[in-house]
């Protein structure tokens, strides 16, 4: 990976921070999204550069607002002459998912809408831009970060289960699609994971001491859990695996 580039959306906590420094580590230079805290993407970027000396940059993007990828691929091209993995991680959380998290009957459209926007529609923009640059590369590697939340039944989180479902849907498209450019295109599906998004459930120690109850591995899913398997799907480990979803949780679906 070293002299490669990875661009990753919302790296500044949780999953996203950790692919960052998981992909700087091996010598990648790295680019990433943030929402509001250009302050915390700074610190990111010194800390990165000081640590691993790789090019690090970062960019604000409001996933609600797909279309908006464009004009942050324009500032990356500005700062990288190459890309080879994008990986799509960012997610909405708060007043914008109002209507969309919750039990069943009290679903609305505008909250499913706004998790799908963020979800499905951010994939396709920003995937749809990563292959334009990957393609003058001769590929590169694409990943959507899901969840299994689609494969079991989580309280609450129809509207999101439901549409990381839809997005590996994408994913299968993308893959059948992309590949005669030499581009595969993968998700990773997480069990519950320990991050600030999963802290935010009303229900979180509920959550979380069922996770650990279920796992063979009595634990709960940390960030760092998911980055290998990311790291695998960027490799010419994976050359010949595409259009699929790698679940890491803990065994908890089985269970």
């Amino acid at each position: 990976m070293k002299d490669k580039t990875l661009f990753v959306s919302g790296g500044t906590r949780g999953i996203g921070k950790a692919i960052v420094y998981a992909f700087a580590k091996e010598g990648c230079n790295v680019a990433f999204t943030y929402a509001s805290s250009v302050d915390t993407a700074n610190e990111i970027i010194a800390d990165i550069k000081a640590n691993y000396g790789v090019k690090c940059r970062a960019y604000k993007l409001d996933i609600l607002e797909p279309n908006t990828y464009k004009d942050v691929y324009k500032e990356f091209d500005e700062d990288f002459d190459r890309l080879d993995y994008f990986i799509s991680n960012a997610i909405i959380s708060g007043r914008a998912v109002v209507g969309g998290f919750g039990p069943f009957m009290r679903l609305k459209p505008r909250g499913l809408n706004n998790i799908y926007t963020a979800t499905v529609d951010a994939f396709v923009v920003g995937a749809q831009e990563a292959a334009k640059r990957m393609e003058k590369v001769g590929g590169g590697s694409i990943i959507s970060m899901s969840s299994t939340g689609n494969l079991v039944y989580t309280p609450n989180y129809a509207g999101h289960g439901t549409n990381k479902a839809a997005v590996e849907a994408m994913v299968r498209y993308a893959a059948a699609e992309l590949g005669e450019k030499g581009i595969r295109v993968n998700a990773v599906s997480g069990g519950p994971i320990d991050t600030d998004a999963l802290k935010a459930f009303p229900n979180y120690e509920e959550v979380k001491a069922e996770v650990v109850r279920r796992s063979p591995l009595s634990r709960m899913g940390v960030p760092q859990d998911l980055t290998g398997a990311c790291k695998f799907l960027c490799s010419n480990e994976s050359s010949w695996l595409t259009g699929q979803t790698i679940v890491i949780d803990g065994g908890t679906t089985f269970q």
